[in-house]
This record gives structure tokens, C-alpha cells and sequence, in this order.
């Protein structure tokens, strides 16, 4: 198994979100985590990236311990994580903001590899490589964030809410991505507000409530689970 996440718990100060969730993800498959607001769903990708510093559980990457190691060792480590918001660096260009992704590099001519992996899969960032950030589309921007997570070469990406708010066209490229990225035998852990589309698309989905996981299995099973959409999906 790739991550394997076991029991943990994490909150902010006295207040705890997570309750004991266990996740896991195996090499090449694409895991999505569904739920309501307030579910826990972005605490867990923080407590996983070493942004909040989880207060008991493990978390285990290709066999080896790595709860609450820093952000940085993590992408050093190959997991790539793409925060909610499309997160890029307005002022600076479309190349700079990828290279940023790939902070250790310092062969020219990886680097140049890997924007070159990175285009194959966003070829619509070829044209805009020298456009500021800050002038591209919502669409555009996400594909940027999204390739700039792609620049280290991870085996793992975590993906926080890929499709907020988009318009319908571009959550449709996004997922299209996502089957593109899995085709290249990356992992995906998604977090996706869209839970049928999210579902849809995935080998397997945890769904969360109050800090704890609820449902668990093959995606497009969950879909089709009464209780899950009666739930979750505000299907009746």
C-alpha cells in the first residue's frame, strides 16, 4: 500500500475534527473523500502534509513513517499536494510558477523534463508559459496549480477541492485530468465537494461525517448506496 492512514486524530487547538480516520491508497489508483461541510475532509489533507501535527494515528508512505514530518521533506519524499483555491503566484509567469514546483532541482536539464512531463498532460499552458498567473481563467489557474504539484515528479497527489468554483466546462476538463493522470500510474487522494462526480470517477471513496469515516468502498458503489445519497447527496 502507497499511504496507508491509520486511526488518526487532529484538530486546531482544544477542538478535534478528525476522531480516528484510516485511509488508504495503493500505487496507480485514484481515492476520493467525500462528505458534508465540516466533515474533517481538508483537516485530513493538512494533518497528512505536516501542516497541523496530528494528536494520535499514523501515517505510513511506501512502508515508511512520516507523521508530522515538515511539508517540504514530504514533497522531497514524493507526495505533491494541491491546496483549495487555486493557489498560484499571480505576479510571477506560468514557467515560474512551475518551476517553483520543483524547489530541489537544480539540473537544468530535469527541470526542463519536467515541465516538458507537466505540458503533456496541460498542453494548454504551452501558449501561456511566459502570461502571468494572475491573467489566467479560474480553469487555467487550477491546471497551473495542479502541474505545479506534477513538477517534483510525486508518486502520491493530494488533491483539496480541484473543482470549486469552476464553471461547468472546466470541472469537466479537471476530471478529465485526473483520468490522465491516473493513465500515467500516479495515485490521486482527492478531496471534492462534487462527491457524485468524485465518486464517479474513483477506484474507491471514503465518505466522512463529524471527523469520522462513515462509508467506505468501491466509488461508484457508494454512488449507488440509498444511504449515501439519501445522506450525502440529497438524493430521496
Amino acid at each position: 500500500m502507497l499511504l496507508h492512514v491509520e486511526k488518526l486524530r487532529a484538530g486546531y487547538d482544544r477542538m478535534e475534527i478528525l476522531r480516528g480516520v484510516s485511509v488508504e491508497v495503493a500505487r496507480g489508483e485514484l481515492v476520493a473523500v467525500v462528505g458534508p461541510n465540516g466533515a474533517g475532509k481538508s483537516t485530513l489533507f493538512k494533518a497528512l502534509m505536516g501542516l497541523i501535527v496530528p494528536s494520535a494515528g499514523t501515517v505510513t508512505y511506501r512502508g515508511e513513517p512520516i507523521t508530522g514530518i515538515r511539508t517540504d521533506l514530504l514533497v522531497k519524499k514524493g507526495i505533491g499536494y494541491v491546496p483549495q483555491g487555486r493557489v498560484v503566484f499571480p505576479r510571477m509567469t506560468v514557467s515560474e510558477n512551475l518551476s517553483l514546483g520543483a524547489f530541489s532541482e537544480r539540473d537544468k536539464r530535469r527541470l526542463d523534463a519536467a515541465r516538458d512531463r507537466v505540458l503533456t498532460i496541460f498542453p494548454e499552458l504551452r501558449d501561456r508559459l511566459g502570461r502571468r498567473a494572475g491573467l489566467l481563467s479560474g480553469g487555467e489557474q487550477q491546471m497551473l496549480a495542479m502541474g505545479r504539484a506534477l513538477m517534483s515528479a510525486p508518486n502520491l497527489l493530494l488533491l483539496d477541492e480541484p473543482s470549486l468554483g469552476l464553471s461547468p466546462r472546466y470541472v469537466s476538463v479537471v476530471f478529465t485530468k485526473l483520468a490522465d493522470l491516473k493513465a500515467h500510474d500516479l495515485a490521486v487522494l482527492l478531496v471534492e465537494q462534487n462527491a457524485t462526480r468524485a465518486l464517479e470517477a474513483s477506484d474507491r471513496g471514503y465518505v466522512l461525517d463529524m471527523g469520522e469515516v462513515r462509508f467506505q468502498g468501491p466509488g461508484p458503489a457508494l454512488l449507488q448506496s440509498p444511504e449515501v445519497q439519501a445522506l450525502y447527496l440529497g438524493v430521496t
